[in-house]
Parts: structure tokens; C-alpha cells; sequence
């Protein structure tokens, strides 16, 4: 395990879903001074399944690794809108927090995450896994050093494998859960500009029948910056291809582009054409990603620190995700709050 060692990092994992198990097994496997210890969630036998191979407890009850003296650090990954009550009372209880995007459904909610875990003076990570892969973190050295000149055009897109079960998406997922994530790549593409203008146009094209129903699965946005750039963010829920994450940024003296999804530099050329295999979800295209930002989390802990990504970090994104809202209902591009007039 990872974090052998009397002074690992004691992490438990609040919840046991899907993005819940693979971190609980990245944790265990793969980040130098963490040890997974224990693993909530109130399904019957959902925790005993994710913890057991690791030799981690099983909880029922959030609660119990809260007051848990044997954990020092939690990771949020609920369900969304349990996301911040849980930051809230793992703060509370003097436990440091990473919690899965978003942190809040509401800005409000954001905000008292981040009092209570200022007030607990414990560390708050929020899980924008793509500033931790090698591309995203490349381009934004590269920015910074200013090798492309200044940011004009920029372009973030994530095109998800299929929509299992239409019925399980809350509305307004694609921008709120999917798009949250190209909105803070796009705003930590562009440092220092900040976002005055939000247009979005949605639809449910994947599934055309459960529109009434208020999913949305496919959305295009335009955001315009304060130092001039204009950027577009994109997403689908139905990429038969593969799992597709890319990005781009254009500026005065050149460009940037990243992402590929290929699972290899192997093409096969046939009589049907040029083939590559692909990736198939954000488990497998982000596996080092996800093992990065939990190994940044750690030395946060460790050294007594604010993480790199905050909790207002995740504030900026979810202002412009609601401003997203905003404009499909009106129709009309909407400022995001908090937005400098």
C-alpha cells in the first residue's frame, strides 16, 4: 500500500459509488503518504465491497469517520447534493476535505463549505483532476511563461461514451456535473481574467424524449474574459467513439492543443481506413490524473497548506455552470456572480 508509514495521511472515502471506488483503490495503490483507513456509505454492503481489499473499515454512517480519531483527512464523493453538508461536518470535526465536483449545487452552499473548513483551518481540495494531467499542466506552464502570447481564442470539449439510463441525469447536469470541468480548465488557461459573459444554447438530442423532463445532453458555451479572449466549452453525452477530452488555446504568438483519447501511439490501417482504440471513461483517460491530484492533496495535508485547486477555485466554476442556466432559460448570455461589473 501506498502510505506505509506511521505518518501517512489516514484517508477515509465517503461514499462508495463508482468515481468512489476507483479513488479508494488510487488512494490505496497509488499516493506516496496516504493510506486508505476507511470507507462510509449507507447502502448494505456497499463500504465492506470497496473497502475490503484494501484492509480499510466499513461505515454505514458519514458521522463515524467524522468522529473517527484514526482519520485524518475524508474524500467527499456522494451524492452531489449531499456534497455540501458533508464538507461542512467533516470541517467541523477537524477533518481535512476533498470533496468531488462540484462542491455545492449553489454558490451559497460553496461559500459555506470553504467558512467552515477556513474556520477549522483544515485543508479543502476540490476535484479538477485536469489541471493534474500532464497536457492541461504543460499548457498552463506554457501560458504563464507566455510562449503563445495572449490568450484570444480558447476551446475546452468533453464528449461522455453514452447515457446508460437518461432517467438517472438530474437537469442541468451537463453543465452543473460534465461542463464544471472544462469551465475551470478554460478559467486556469487564462490566469488572471476573469469571466464577463456567459451564452449557452442545449438540447436533448441523445434523448429527445426525456426533454420534457429537463435533461439536457448536448450544450455549447461561449464565455467571453475580461482581458478580451473568447472561448467555447462543449459537451455530449453520447460519444460512441470512445471517451473525448481536448482543449485548445490560441494566442498572439502561437498555439496549444491537448488531448487525443487514443490508448496508444498504435494505428492500424485497413481497406476501411486509419483505426486507433480509444479510451472508454474518465477513470481510464485520468488514472494518473486522479493519482496526482490526491498525491497534491497529501503534501497539502502533510505541510500545513492550502491545496492548489480551492474551494474558490470550484466557486468560479459553478458561477459560470449558473450562469449557463441563466442563459438557456432566458435565452439571453448572463454574467457570472461575483464577476468584477
Amino acid at each position: 500500500m501506498a502510505g506505509a508509514g506511521s505518518d501517512a495521511v489516514r484517508v477515509g472515502v465517503v461514499g462508495a459509488g463508482r468515481i468512489g471506488t476507483a479513488h479508494a483503490a488510487t488512494i490505496a495503490r497509488r499516493v506516496p503518504g496516504a493510506a486508505l483507513v476507511a470507507v462510509a456509505d449507507p447502502r448494505p454492503g456497499a463500504a465492506e465491497r470497496v473497502a475490503a481489499p484494501w484492509g480499510a473499515r466499513a461505515a454505514t454512517d458519514p458521522a463515524q469517520l467524522f468522529a473517527d480519531d484514526g482519520v485524518d483527512a475524508v474524500v467527499v464523493t456522494a451524492t452531489t447534493d449531499a456534497h455540501a453538508d458533508l464538507v461542512e461536518a467533516a470541517a467541523r470535526a477537524g477533518k481535512h476535505v476533498f470533496c468531488e465536483k462540484p462542491a455545492g449545487l449553489t454558490l451559497a452552499d460553496v461559500d459555506r463549505g470553504t467558512a467552515a473548513t477556513d474556520a477549522a483551518g483544515v485543508a479543502f481540495q476540490v476535484g479538477f483532476n485536469r489541471r493534474f494531467s500532464r497536457d492541461v499542466a504543460a499548457a498552463r506552464a506554457a501560458v504563464e511563461e507566455g510562449a503563445i502570447g495572449t490568450p484570444q481564442l480558447m476551446r475546452s470539449l468533453t464528449r461522455d461514451p453514452g447515457l446508460a439510463d437518461p432517467s438517472a441525469v438530474p437537469p442541468w447536469a451537463v453543465f452543473l456535473l460534465t461542463l464544471i470541468h472544462d469551465f475551470d480548465t478554460l478559467l486556469h488557461l487564462n490566469p488572471g481574467a476573469e469571466p464577463v459573459s456567459v451564452y449557452a444554447v442545449a438540447d436533448a438530442l441523445v434523448a429527445p424524449a426525456f426533454r420534457d423532463a429537463g435533461l439536457l445532453d448536448t450544450a455549447v458555451v461561449t464565455i467571453r474574459f475580461d482581458n478580451g479572449a473568447i472561448a467555447t466549452a462543449e459537451a455530449s453525452f453520447s460519444a460512441a467513439y470512445g471517451y473525448d477530452v481536448r482543449g485548445e488555446v490560441f494566442g498572439s504568438g502561437g498555439m496549444l492543443t491537448f488531448g487525443d483519447g487514443a490508448t496508444g501511439s498504435l494505428r492500424r490501417w485497413d481497406a476501411h481506413g486509419r483505426h486507433a482504440a480509444t479510451v472508454r471513461s474518465d477513470v481510464e483517460l485520468f488514472a494518473d490524473a486522479y493519482a496526482a491530484e490526491f498525491t497534491e492533496f497529501t503534501a497539502a495535508v502533510r505541510e500545513g497548506r492550502a491545496p492548489s485547486v480551492t474551494g474558490r477555485d470550484a466557486r468560479r466554476a459553478l458561477a459560470v455552470a449558473l450562469a449557463c442556466v441563466e442563459s438557456v432559460r432566458t435565452g439571453l448570455p448572463a454574467r457570472p456572480a461575483g464577476t468584477p461589473s
